[in-house]
């Protein structure tokens, strides 16, 4: 059986760092694209950044680049999302997504089979 969990958020700061991470079982982490998504109250869902198989590409949507990094332990089967410099507006509930069933590379989330939880990240002075 797929899952997905996540774990690493909280409540901090306007410039502090968090990371997420994305414990998975029952998929391969490294055969498929996979991915973290966010949630805000009142908004939709939006990608927040994804990954290729083998680390061949990278999806960062505008409001993160520079600021977060994805990547993924394959020993570990665990998706990481290194977040710095945060901002109020980077206050959600972040999911992680895998079980990515379209061809090529992106970050939609209808192509995504199987979703966490997800974990709440606030930022607030």
């Amino acid at each position: 059986q797929e899952r997905l969990v996540e774990s690493g958020g909280g409540l901090v700061q306007p410039g502090d760092s968090l990371r997420l991470s994305c414990a998975a079982s029952g998929l391969s982490l490294d055969s498929y694209v996979i991915g973290w998504f966010r949630q805000a109250p009142g908004k939709e869902r939006e990608a927040v950044s994804c990954i290729a198989p083998s680390d061949m590409g990278t999806y960062y949507t505008d409001s993160v680049k520079g600021r977060f990094t994805i990547s993924r332990d394959n020993v570990n089967r665990t998706l990481i999302l290194q977040m710095t410099s945060l901002k109020p507006e980077d206050t959600a509930v972040y999911f992680c997504a895998g079980d990515w069933y379209c061809t090529g590379f992106g970050c939609s989330s209808q192509c995504f089979g199987s979703w966490g939880q997800g974990t709440q990240v606030t930022v607030s002075s």
